[in-house]
């Protein structure tokens, strides 16, 4: 019985020795963002033409000291966050415009520093009538991926004119990734209903820096599955800075979110089919898709 009680007095020391310890954490070093520049290219803008060539393109490009990402604010609203501090953007409202902008340089636990700017942009484009009447059948018009052909969801070289040129998707391949369920509702008033039903189909590297990575979702080389992302609208339009395409506002993407400018080229489309084609936020692939009425 006395070694029992000498055992017992020193597991209660060793127990009050160890149990009593603190935890130590240390913070790595908070660097705010510096010098943060943007600089700005009104497409088409020179001594004659001050407020472009028509066709509303704008390309911003944002740099800093210790940004790990820049948000971009239009008219009070969020235009997209990325992570390479490059936004295309396409000012659609015909004449000259004008609009103001805030650029947020993102840097480590919560830091921040932002510029203000204002700029003018003429826009005199307007969409073909057939186009936006097959896009949204005169009100509004369900759209899915058209999973059941070959080469609906491939990729190509960047500037690549062949569809799905490096590689396609087989019928249904792709069942299980997140995106066949997706539809897009596209309305005449100029806004996009993206029904994810829960989770999307993208390229890991833009989806966590565009989007964050919140966790969820499995990874298949390059690609994340079933990411966990709620629906959302955002608007979209229809230029032509050289190839009729469908710009979408903000994060809003179709079939494989791939970053970038969000400008897909309309390769070729009729009342019931649309064929895609959109350059990721890396710049490393041209990525093409076909998304049928429903």
């Amino acid at each position: 019985m006395k070694n029992l009680k000498y055992l017992s007095i020193l597991f209660l020391t060793l127990f009050n020795l160890t149990g009593c310890e603190e935890d130590n954490y240390e913070l790595g070093p908070i660097n705010s963002p510096t010098n943060l520049q943007v600089s700005v290219d009104i497409v088409g803008a020179d001594d004659l033409n001050p407020y472009g060539d028509g066709s509303g393109v704008v390309n911003f490009a944002a740099t800093a000291n210790n940004a790990s990402s820049y948000e971009f604010i239009i008219n009070g609203e969020s235009a997209g966050i990325t992570s390479g501090g490059i936004l295309q953007r396409t000012f659609y409202t015909v004449g000259v415009n004008t609009y103001d902008i805030v650029v947020i340089a993102n840097g480590t636990a919560g830091s921040a520093s932002s510029i203000a700017l204002s700029i003018e942009v003429l826009a005199t484009y307007e969409p073909p009538a057939d186009l936006v009447a097959a896009l949204t059948g005169g009100s509004s018009k369900t759209w899915k991926v058209q999973s059941e052909v070959q080469n609906h969801f491939g990729l190509g070289p960047p500037g690549g004119l062949n569809p799905c040129e490096w590689y396609g998707a087989g019928p249904e391949e792709k069942t299980g990734t997140g995106t066949y369920d997706d539809r897009w509702i596209i309305s005449i008033d100029g806004t996009i209903n993206h029904v994810t039903n829960g989770t999307i189909f993208g390229r890991t590297a833009q989806v966590h820096a565009d989007l964050g990575d919140n966790g969820t979702g499995s990874t298949d080389g390059a690609d994340i599955l079933n990411y966990e992302y709620a629906d959302y609208t955002e608007g979209w339009v229809i230029t032509d800075p050289g190839q009729v395409s469908i710009n979408l506002t903000g994060n809003a993407f179709f079939t494989y979110y791939t970053g970038g400018s969000h400008v897909y080229e309309i390769w070729d489309y009729n009342e019931n089919e649309l064929y895609l084609r959109t350059l990721d936020g890396a710049g490393e692939f041209t990525w093409w898709t076909i998304l049928v009425a429903e």
